[in-house]
């Protein structure tokens, strides 16, 4: 599993163009990998995931790409990344499969995710008795959104560590929900997303090491569902 870190130039138009299209993104990050015939597998057979945030040091967007195979970033548009700073590479990949191995339960970690937290509405059954796949709506609420992370943490081998002892409040802060839209080939799409940050704990490893390679939610295809953990500083 590799880890890689870019930080995009402003004032690449390329770049302006990437991040104000979903789709686009999407593209600009698989171009990255080997072109599998046009598969609609292929982002979930290398395992691709991918982040946009800013530096909280510099303010600069930074592209993560976690991945199952070594990406090749040398197609990307020229002047499309920011010059790197002296002693760093832009972009930056690491392996990160000793840190997923060394990973044990029972250990509290910090974490970092964007999810599409949704319900789905409209799936009982037509006329015909079959039942409808429905659609998915995004929860609009902080309460509703933490739920929704507790439960995704159930099925995924984590749950949210509390604030402190015998609280009922977990230490997860929630952010303004975002709208992001793309033009695809067919159709114009919305995901409204949020970014949780917090502390967990591990109840069963394997299942967490399956979720963090292969994302947790929905819209994985659009800059959700990669969660990024670093050991806790202070374990609650």
């Amino acid at each position: 599993m590799y880890l890689s870190r870019l930080t995009i130039n402003p004032r690449s138009r390329d770049a302006q163009r990437d991040l104000s299209d979903i789709y686009r993104m999407h593209q600009r990050v698989m171009s990255a990998f080997p072109d599998l015939g046009g598969s609609g597998g292929a982002r979930a057979g290398m395992a691709v995931l991918y982040r946009l945030e800013a530096d909280r040091s510099s303010g600069a967007t930074m592209l993560l790409v976690q991945s199952g195979m070594k990406p090749n970033w040398t197609s990307l548009p020229e002047s499309y990344l920011a010059p790197a700073n002296t002693g760093e590479d832009n972009p930056a990949t690491k392996c990160i499969a000793p840190a997923l191995e060394n990973l044990r339960q029972g250990q509290v970690l910090q974490f970092r995710l964007r999810a599409n937290p949704t319900r789905k509405v409209d799936t009982k059954s037509g006329p015909d008795g079959r039942r409808r796949n429905g659609r998915r709506v995004a929860l609009g609420t902080e309460t509703q959104q933490v739920k929704w992370l507790t439960r995704k943490g159930g099925q995924n081998g984590f749950h949210l560590v509390s604030v402190q002892p015998g609280s009922d409040v977990p230490a997860v802060k929630v952010s303004a929900l975002e709208k992001h839209r793309g033009n695809g080939r067919f159709r114009t799409l919305t995901v409204a997303s949020v970014l949780f940050e917090g502390v967990l704990r591990i109840d069963d490893v394997d299942k967490f090491r399956g979720a963090i390679g292969t994302g947790i939610g929905p819209s994985k295809s659009f800059g959700c569902g990669l969660m990024s953990v670093a050991p806790c500083r202070e374990a609650p």
